[in-house]
């Protein structure tokens, strides 16, 4: 059945828009407690801010061009630029009622927001001693006029536009900038008062006292609003081959700073004059997005919103559960692997395993060498520390460290020179391809032989992203796939080689090809009339070639259940195209990471999990590592997962060609399934079963 593109595809950026609802939807979902719905408005406004430096960028870049991209679908930039600028305004109304009723909540609960006109006597001499004591010395104002350049504003940072109206009745004859100090606190607790509390926007209390720091020019009035801007984040990088790549990323992340500008926010209540004047300044108009907001910006703070003492107003502690397999205190984990393999599952169970495992290793005299990648790590990286203390204790230390995984690409710079001051070798990847698998691989000899221990994960090795990242990690030394992940490292250190891959699918080698047969064996299943299906959990699904075969699947009569948490663009439930797809969408307290992959294999189920999802980018221009799983205990486990995923009606929304996201619908007395409560369960019962 012939049907027209924009049929067969949701628009990625739309798509996206839709994915941000459902942040805001937590927001707005009464069952989560009060703070953590104020922190998913965080998360919501960290997200646009991202979406603003990356995909508004990149179309904003070729609308001007006049090119397409196929990463969009044929669609043109400049219509998908329209339509997205209007979600976001829409979303915006929506952002801004949510905000004010969770104020009002939070004083239903005895906590107080309190805004420059609420505060008592006692409460400004409070703010006023706080501003002298902690806020005075970290503001540098910037005096506006003819003669002086307006600032350069920083991506990130919050400033207030300053009109001072001189006595004498002028008009606001002269303006100022201030920033936002960034390095403190956003929040400001006030002493709890008559059983209530009391906290405060750090905006306001720079705003009451802005008196104090414009005394000198004996100011009428003086005018306060708030503004951001956000810069476009491509990093263009040099050609210079006198440079290396270390050099070239340390430069083109400080001309980072000095993108253009993609959006400019600005308090609503700014006069018309104030804002034809500093978009004048920067250069930027309506159609480069000029976007009218609320008096607080950089909303992302709220995912910091202080606790203010009030467990009960946050989600009831879920601490990450031991490894039935590693749950002794000196359980040695090369004594465990040597046995079985072992599936880890974050947050519900410990990243600590991981950890531990580099450290052991680290002083274990029969380690030889450690090969790992890196993409994303933490700023006090544990991690990264073991393998430095790795080093010292004689062992070969051999380091791929992404320096290009967007807007952390400070963080990579700095462990990068620590880790090769400390002696490890550090690679920085692969010429034209971003390296994002999630590999770990210890040598170790034992009885005069060499034995590999490996780790293939979807999530990256994050202490604290492992926290919150819903992720999965497969360790194991079956030779045949330890074998292959050796080879990926080699692959890394010398580029020019090319070597095959029977048990791995590796990114851009042959996952694409893998991923294409596993699917076309289903379907030749299904007209054979042998059981098939397809359960795929990915954080997207974009490809429109894969989209292709999913739907040639769906019209074989393949059953496809998708559980997609971010972009999806395949449109489910189009008679005679892809009636036979359910797709799903997990948002929760946990931020759904992994990748796992389901063929039914004709009754003899076929598992994968890696890092890459079903984007063309993941497929064709990154290394990505994706591992058969040949266990059957963990086969039962991933069964197990998806089977509580597919089934959950609390968290999941039905992805459709609407795109209303409407929650999947429970009939009356149907049992109550919180996926994501459901697994935490699952995990605690086999531990206990350990026990």
């Amino acid at each position: 059945m012939a049907v027209k593109t924009r049929q067969q595809h949701i628009n990625r950026e739309v798509s996206w828009m839709a994915f941000n609802e459902r942040v805001l939807q937590e927001a707005a979902d009464p069952r989560n407690p009060i703070i953590e719905r104020i922190r998913f408005l965080g998360i919501y406004s960290n997200n646009m801010d991202e979406f603003f430096r990356v995909r508004i960028a990149s179309l904003r870049r070729m609308a001007q061009l006049g090119t397409r991209d196929l990463s969009t679908l044929e669609d043109d930039p400049r219509k998908i630029l329209s339509q997205v600028l209007d979600l976001v305004k829409k979303q915006q109304v929506q952002y801004e009622r949510l905000f004010g009723e969770l104020e009002e909540a939070l004083k239903t609960e005895g906590i107080h927001l309190l805004d420059v006109h609420e505060l008592s006597d006692e409460q400004y001499d409070f703010i006023r001693d706080f501003f002298q004591r902690e806020v005075r010395h970290n503001l540098y104002p910037v005096i506006v006029s003819k003669r002086t350049r307006f600032p350069a504003l920083e991506d990130h940072a919050i400033y207030f536009m300053v009109g001072l109206t001189m006595k004498g009745g002028s008009r606001a004859s002269q303006y100022a900038v201030v920033q936002i100090p960034s390095d403190m606190p956003r929040f400001v607790v006030l002493p709890p008062s008559e059983g209530k509390q009391y906290v405060m926007f750090l905006d306001d209390v720079i705003r009451l006292q802005l008196h104090r720091i414009f005394a000198p020019f004996n100011a009428e009035r003086i005018e306060a609003y708030i503004m951001k801007i956000t810069r476009d984040a491509e990093l263009d990088i040099d050609e210079d081959i006198s440079k290396s790549l270390l050099q070239k990323m340390a430069s083109s992340v400080d001309r980072r700073k000095k993108g253009h500008y993609v959006r400019f926010l600005y308090d609503s209540d700014m006069p018309k004059h104030m804002v034809e004047y500093v978009t004048s300044c920067l250069g930027v108009s309506g159609s480069e997005n000029v976007i009218a907001g609320g008096r607080y910006h950089n909303r992302k703070d709220l995912m910091g919103f202080p606790l203010m003492g009030r467990n009960d107003l946050c989600f009831e502690p879920r601490p990450p559960l031991p490894h039935p397999l590693f749950r002794k205190e000196r359980q040695n984990i090369f004594e465990v692997l040597a046995k079985k393999d072992v599936l880890l599952h974050y947050p519900y169970q410990q990243f600590d395993h991981v950890v531990n495992l580099v450290r052991e290793s680290a002083i274990d005299p029969h380690v030889k060498s450690i090969r790992i990648n890196l993409y994303r790590i933490a700023e006090n990286s544990h991690i990264a520390n073991a393998l430095m203390n790795a080093v010292k204790n004689g062992i070969k230390v051999t380091v791929v460290l992404e320096l290009q995984a967007r807007f952390d690409e400070k963080n990579n710079i700095k462990w990068s020179k620590r880790l090769q001051e400390a002696g490890a070798t550090v690679l920085h990847g692969v010429p034209g391809l971003k390296v994002h698998s999630k590999l770990l691989l210890i040598t170790r000899s034992e009885n005069r032989k060499s034995v590999r221990y490996c780790h293939v994960g979807t999530g990256n090795f994050h202490e604290k992203t492992a926290k919150v990242y819903s992720d999965v990690a497969l360790l194991t030394i079956r030779k045949d796939i330890a074998k292959e992940v050796k080879k990926v490292f080699d692959f890394f250190e010398n580029n020019y080689q090319r070597v095959q891959y029977r048990q791995l699918l590796v990114s851009p080698f042959n996952a694409r090809r893998r991923f294409t047969e596993l699917i076309k064996n289903e379907i030749d299943n299904a007209k054979k009339g042998l059981s098939s299906g397809i359960v795929l959990k990915l954080n997207n699904l974009v490809d429109s070639t894969l989209i292709k075969r999913l739907y040639e699947a769906s019209q074989a009569g393949v059953q496809v259940q998708l559980i997609v948490r971010g972009v999806c663009s395949l449109v489910p439930g189009i008679p005679g195209l892809s009636e036979n797809i359910r797709v799903t969408s997990i948002v929760g307290r946990f931020l759904e990471h992994a990748r796992i992959y389901r063929f039914e294999n004709a009754g003899n189920p076929l598992f994968y999990l890696g890092s890459a999802d079903w984007m063309t980018r993941n497929l064709d221009y990154r290394v990505e590592v994706t591992v058969p799983v040949l266990d059957d205990d963990i086969k039962t486990e991933l069964d197990d997962i998806l089977r509580i995923q597919l089934a959950g009606n609390v968290k999941a929304r039905i992805i459709d060609s609407s795109l209303k996201n409407k929650y999947v619908p429970r009939e009356e007395g149907e049992e109550v399934i919180h996926s994501q409560e459901e697994l935490y369960r699952y995990y605690k019962a086999k531990l206990e079963s350990y026990l």
